[in-house]
């Protein structure tokens, strides 16, 4: 399955009061595992960077004013997004900005049934404690120290493993990585093959035996099967 962890950074809280998008940053993901295809578009918000937005992410007015508009970039990021699930920490932030791009140039708005809101995910599965991206980093050992600022498209990158580690996609893919190992080897090292807890009943009767055994006594003196029979 396809899916799509996305982060944007913005020029403020509310596009609703004239905030505006400034990064959007996107990574593939299939059947749980990075593609190594991304996204990522640093967008003019034709306005000033308040002071507030700049500590966070640090991209300046004048950086973002020699780069394209949202409407210049939106055909290359709706096709990379195609119809996949959108994978967010805290998405109705996000996906709120895109509707209000997307809503200024008269384009369809994402639905929010496609959306995959990690922090959603991340409270339930760890109620009563801090679930922001760098907390969940923390706690499933995920190396952010390149996280001095927010970044759009390094943010997407950490949540993809914050996601998997989330679903338990990560164990999953150990386990099944362990038992492939362990069939390679013909099960011998520290990982046992897995075996039924009830072993499946014989299909082969004794009169199939017996008919077996009849058949091997009409090919002669030394059929290769009495190798197998234990038959001298």
């Amino acid at each position: 399955m396809r899916e799509i962890v996305l982060d944007t950074e913005t020029t403020g809280l509310d596009p609703l009061r004239g905030d505006r998008l400034v990064e959007i940053g996107c990574i593939e993901i299939f059947n749980r595992m990075p593609t190594g295809q991304t996204f990522h578009r640093y967008i003019n918000p034709e306005r000033d960077m308040p002071a507030e937005a700049f500590n966070v992410h640090g991209l300046s007015a004048e950086f973002l004013s020699t780069k394209p508009l949202f409407t210049e970039v939106v055909e290359e990021f709706l096709e990379f997004i195609g119809d996949a699930p959108l994978v967010i920490h805290n998405a109705s932030f996000d996906i709120s900005f895109i509707n209000a791009e997307l809503d200024r140039i008269k384009r369809k708005p994402i639905l929010r049934e496609r959306l995959v809101d990690t922090l959603l995910l991340a409270r339930r599965k760890h109620p009563g404690v801090s679930n922001r991206l760098d907390d969940l980093c923390s706690r499933y050992a995920i190396d952010n120290s390149r996280r001095t600022k927010h970044g759009a498209l390094l943010d997407a990158e950490l949540l993809a493993e914050v996601y998997i580690d989330l679903i338990g996609a990560r164990q999953s893919q150990l386990i099944l990585a362990s038992e492939v190992r362990a069939a390679q080897s013909g099960g011998i090292g520290d990982t046992p093959r897995r075996q039924r807890e009830v072993p499946l009943a014989p299909r082969i009767s004794d009169a199939d035996r017996e008919a077996h055994r009849a058949f091997i006594a009409t090919l002669g003196d030394k059929p290769i099967w009495n190798d197998f029979l234990g038959v001298a």
